[in-house]
């Protein structure tokens, strides 16, 4: 009797404990700097913020960084759990379920300060030399447009370098890559460059949770809660500060 009752105990105790609390979410992801990447602080900021839901919403979970393309079939086979960072496409949603955009991706362009550049239509763009990191893709539009004057070049801090200098009129980043690599340049290349207002380019980033774990859309659900609250709490903003890349929005 007495073991018949510790039973009926400790199923009471498995059936009350938190949803989720004891399984353990395989995450996984590109290095992508600074949103995510092992060698940075937590694992870098998307990292950070999607492991603080998931801890929140009654979760442990285990970091991996893969090449993308290992990243994306892991979901598929239900290898992984949890895909960090996710643009929405419709191909995806049928190896799983996307969660609402916890970050938004801007491509920004930058100016030298204290010139004027007027880049709001694509006329008035291609008045300008844009240096552009050789093989990369910005947007669409922009990608795509021949009459561009573009000048290639091997990385942003090289394009930033030349900015600076005078030898270019614009470059172009997305927000939070170009404020990471900014952090790592002299004082004087960051004050004499500034970003133009607005955004030619926006993306969100989500989470991507397989359709082949069987708690996928209670995962997402805890996880879009956690991020709202955590907004509300003033703790996602925190963590925006401890990565470096807090930015007052712009107009």
């Amino acid at each position: 009797m007495l073991r018949l009752l510790q039973a009926i105990g400790l199923l009471g105790w498995l059936l009350m404990a938190p949803a989720g609390a004891e399984e353990k979410l395989r995450l996984v992801a590109d290095a992508w700097p600074p949103f995510t990447d092992e060698t940075l602080l937590n694992g870098g900021l998307a990292t950070d913020i999607v492991r603080t839901a998931l801890h929140r919403a009654g979760y442990r979970t285990l970091y991996e960084q893969v090449p993308w393309a290992r990243a994306v079939h892991g979901i598929a086979e239900g290898r992984n759990d949890v895909l960090i960072n996710a643009w929405f496409s419709e191909d995806r949603t049928r190896i799983g379920q996307f969660s609402a955009e916890y970050l938004l991706n801007r491509i920004r362009f930058l100016k030298r300060r204290n010139t004027e550049v007027d880049v709001s239509t694509p006329a008035l763009l291609h008045a300008h030399r844009i240096a552009v990191v050789r093989g990369y893709a910005y947007y669409p539009l922009f990608d795509n447009d021949p009459a561009l004057r573009k000048v290639p070049v091997h990385s942003f801090s090289m394009a930033v370098n030349m900015l600076a200098a005078g030898r270019v009129d614009l470059t172009l980043e997305d927000e939070y890559v170009a404020l990471y690599n900014l952090a790592h340049e002299s004082e004087e290349v960051r004050d004499r460059v500034e970003f133009l207002p607005g955004s030619p380019r926006e993306n969100g980033l989500h989470i991507l949770v397989s359709l082949k774990n069987p708690r996928h859309a209670q995962i997402v659900a805890g996880f879009d809660r956690e991020i709202e609250a955590m907004k509300a709490d003033g703790s996602y903003d925190e963590l925006l500060r401890r990565h470096g890349l807090w930015t007052s929005p712009d107009p």
